[in-house]
């Protein structure tokens, strides 16, 4: 038997291969961000989502006639219009809450607790629908190069989830490095695609556009009001300004100035936004054949892969095929987003009580690894229960964040209000303004896609506002039961110690001499299986120990802890104040197989005596080569 044991580095190198090796906390200012790697990081879900923000208008517009397609254009402008309004919103929460924490902080800080939590319920939803619907849509943009890839929805939406947590694993200045390159690919394509299509429609007549879609779908709600399926065409288009927040929220990644860097990015993107939205949808009504089918359909192309192959001249096309490929990258890797996000807000909830503690604990790359991998669990499970389906998830997509946006800027007006050093004329009204108009926004979600699931996001957020509630009602009650009488220390009453003898060797022998440091009132436990070898062992143990008796325990039924379980209580019935230790020998083998060839009973003790109060279990450990 040898006294110290190296353990296996295999796994720390495997650790080290897939995150990186560890960062010292005096480094953490090299980990922030500039804005052109910020811009990939924090903007990723918002530009990506203009890959399909104009496919969801027009699929519902073709509902009411082929020619309500015509009105494509005129929904983006206000969408459009609303980009501008939120970002600017949100510039100005940039300045005011320049420590982050988005539309939780402000809503926590100005409209109160109950406002913050269901603000926090919200956005964690929209996240793990961030995550789900980025990595469908760039799924669904690979089918559309590669239709035979469309057996595989599932496998790749959960291996890519897991990809891009293994990369935010890694840090966020390294993962904003790796998705630089797939973000600024993606705005170069469909910049150099917008102009090819600029020059062929400024130099080709153009003809009548015809519009295919799936059989029976067009014209197929002509009988519902014209503005409810206008409205509703809208609000399926809003899923663009998902992810405008996300700048906001993460404001203290950036290095300093902080406020500057955050809100700098924060217009870039908007800007970068609002051209592709437009271009986009302008492109989309003027190719010479529009088809609209549901992405589970097999002939399914997505409208602007349509775009590509009109404006490169085919799907065959080395243009067409670098669009593809970009836009699925910034699709997928748009889920960062929520990575880099979803982890500081559960940082925040922990940190006020409403979520657990070990979600606001850094990990060893400095990135809150717990949040990480919850946030890739959730959004598997999601991804496997709606079979990766796009247009099953983007019903349930927008509803949160928009309900997390009115939080947000109806705080900051409060916070406009409260604050008497200045004048904030424009700036509560620009707050207000986008309060106003993000909270019509949620209503006309709400009521427009209630049928399609977005009852569920309600129903979702009211769990875990009572999640949040149980939690921090458990703090508290913890916080006031470990206070309560506090007196200064003092020693504690008598103890005695029980050793735990399986049998005789030199792991027992070692776990009786520390017994014996801890109190002369020490005595050794064993439970006998077979009578026949008790007259042996007494000799082997008076000859090996001197001053502690051995208690022999029988057990008629063959269990070895419940006579233990039995003695112990018996001990504490006798005398209720005093503290029993039992002493634990526990053997830990070098190699991780050896462990099946050891019967774990010390655990399964330290779990049935750890209801027990007065009672110490210490484990001693010998170590086996």
């Amino acid at each position: 038997m040898s006294q110290s044991v190296q353990r296996p580095s295999l796994l720390r190198r495997v650790k080290h291969v897939l995150f990186g090796t560890p960062i010292h906390s005096s480094q953490a200012h090299h980990e922030r961000l500039g804005i052109a790697t910020g811009l990939p990081v924090f903007a990723s879900d918002a530009l990506s989502s203009s890959a399909y923000a104009t496919e969801a208008i027009l699929g519902v517009l073709i509902l009411g006639a082929a020619s309500m397609t015509g009105l494509q254009l005129w929904i983006a402008l206000g969408i459009s219009l609303l980009i501008a309004i939120v970002a600017w919103s949100y510039w100005q929460t940039i300045h005011a809450y320049p420590s982050g924490g988005g539309s939780y902080i402000v809503a926590s800080d100005n409209l109160g607790p109950r406002a913050g939590m269901f603000a926090g319920a919200a956005l964690l939803i929209d996240y793990i629908l961030t995550v789900s619907v980025s990595v469908a849509a760039g799924v669904a943009a690979l089918i559309s190069a590669f239709p035979a890839l469309h057996a595989y929805l599932v496998p790749l939406g959960i291996a890519f989830t897991t990809l891009i947590a293994i990369m935010n694993l890694r840090g966020v200045r390294e993962s904003g490095a790796l998705f630089s390159l797939p973000t600024y690919g993606f705005l170069v394509s469909i910049f150099v695609m917008m102009g090819f299509a600029l020059f062929k429609f400024l130099t080709t007549p153009q003809a009548e556009q015809t519009i295919v879609g799936e059989p029976g779908a067009i014209g197929s709600e002509a009988h519902l009001p014209f503005l409810f399926l206008l409205t509703r065409a809208f609000a399926a288009g809003c899923t663009a300004l998902t992810g405008i927040e996300a700048v906001s929220d993460g404001a203290p990644a950036f290095r300093k100035p902080e406020a500057q860097n955050a809100s700098r990015t924060l217009l870039i993107m908007a800007v970068l936004l609002t051209t592709l939205v437009l271009g986009i949808g302008f492109f989309s009504l003027h190719i010479p054949r529009l088809e609209l089918f549901a992405a589970k359909n097999p002939e399914y192309s997505t409208v602007l892969s349509q775009i590509a192959a009109w404006a490169f001249g085919g799907t065959k096309t080395i243009g067409f095929y670098i669009v593809q490929f970009a836009t699925a990258a910034i699709l997928i890797l748009a889920a960062n987003t929520a990575f880099a996000d979803f982890p500081r807000l559960t940082s925040f909830l922990a940190r006020d009580g409403y979520l657990p503690r070990y979600l606001a604990r850094q990990g060893d790359r400095l990135v809150f690894q717990n949040g990480i991998i919850l946030l890739a669990v959730a959004a598997s499970i999601l991804i496997w229960i709606y079979h990766g389906e796009l247009d099953l998830l983007l019903p349930l997509y927008a509803v949160g964040v928009f309900s997390a946006f009115t939080l947000s800027q109806s705080g900051m007006v409060v916070h406009w209000r409260k604050d008497k050093t200045a004048k904030h004329t424009l700036s509560l009204s620009i707050n207000f303004i986008g309060a106003v108009l993000t909270g019509v926004v949620a209503v006309v979600l709400l009521v427009t896609k209630f049928s399609e699931g977005a009852w569920l996001i309600l129903v979702l957020c009211s769990i875990l506002y009572y999640v949040f509630a149980a939690i921090k009602k458990r703090y508290e009650s913890i916080t006031r039961q470990l206070t309560a009488n506090l007196k200064p220390a003092r020693a504690l009453p008598a103890t005695s110690v029980l050793v735990l003898v399986p049998r005789i060797h030199a792991g027992v022998i070692q776990a009786v001499s520390y017994a014996q440091t801890l109190s002369a009132n020490s005595r050794g436990l064993h439970v006998t299986l077979n009578p026949a070898g008790i007259e042996s062992l007494k000799n082997e143990w008076a000859s090996l120990v001197d001053g502690v008796p051995l208690i022999i325990l029988d057990s008629p039924y063959r269990s070895l802890l419940d006579p233990v379980l039995e003695y112990v209580d018996a001990m504490l019935e006798e005398n209720p104040d005093q503290v029993l230790n039992v002493v634990i020998p526990e053997a830990v083998p070098t190699k991780w197989l050896h462990r099946l060839l050891q019967e774990n009973l010390a655990f399964q003790l330290k779990y049935a005596l750890g209801t027990r109060k007065n009672v110490v279990v210490t484990n001693v450990r010998y170590f086996l080569d």
